[in-house]
């Protein structure tokens, strides 16, 4: 018997969209957009493995553990970072100077990362680039190997801080210019209400402790006093 025309056709197997290999380089750019649009705390194993549309045990076959994407999170960050390749003797107090502006920078423009930061000691291949080349400025400065090596712990320390300190301010960095004044005014008058026996410097003081209309000016100052204070560490031999 001949087989019928109408014969029904059988539905077409729905394609399986193919997914893209999970890499480690995947796991840091998940990580680092949910750090910057969602803060630090927002950011574990569990969530990054959301947003890859993936379970967390699945990352674990490329980062051992959170703390460890931390480190990456660091690395990353600092890749966007401009160091001088060429340490210049007679300028070398400038371009320290230049390197922390540079280190803020970084952070700032990836909120979250100076948290991911805090307690860490960078072992990645770009932060520790990042070293070496703070490394070649100091030693430029004729700085004692002992003072160079403690300043690339130190130099970080402030600037991490500084840089966490604003994320922190409940989105300080986008006050205007009338919020700022009366956040500085209000501080202002604290001080001076304290009672001038007991505090008599800081009601004295009061106009100086608040002054620095942005913190760029209270950061120059920083950098400025940790740049003298290694220059007077400089081998004059």
């Amino acid at each position: 018997m001949s087989q019928s025309p109408w014969q029904p056709i059988s539905p077409e197997k729905p394609v399986r969209a193919i997914r893209e290999p999970l890499t480690r380089e995947r796991i840091v750019d998940a990580a680092m957009r949910v750090l910057i649009e969602q803060g630090y705390d927002a950011v574990s194993m569990r969530k990054v493995a959301q947003v890859l549309d993936t379970g967390p045990a699945s990352l674990y076959a490329h980062v051992a553990n959170k703390r460890e994407l931390d480190q990456l999170l660091v690395d990353r960050a600092a890749q966007d970072m401009n160091l001088p390749e060429t340490p210049d003797p007679d300028r070398w107090q400038e371009q320290l100077k230049d390197a922390m502006r540079e280190m803020l920078r970084v952070m700032r423009a990836n909120p979250g990362v100076a948290r991911a930061a805090m307690g860490q000691v960078p072992l990645g291949e770009r932060a520790l680039l990042s070293t070496e080349r703070m490394l070649g400025i100091l030693k430029a400065g004729n700085l004692p190997d002992q003072a160079a090596a403690w300043a690339v712990d130190l130099i970080p320390l402030y600037v991490t801080a500084t840089a966490f300190e604003e994320t922190v301010k409940g989105g300080a960095s986008t006050w205007t210019k009338d919020d700022i004044e009366g956040f500085v005014a209000y501080l202002r008058g604290f001080f001076e209400s304290l009672p001038a026996d007991r505090f008599p410097l800081t009601v004295a003081l009061a106009g100086a402790l608040t002054a620095g209309s942005s913190s760029d000016e209270r950061f120059e100052f920083g950098i400025t006093v940790i740049t003298a204070g290694l220059a007077s560490l400089a081998d004059r031999n």
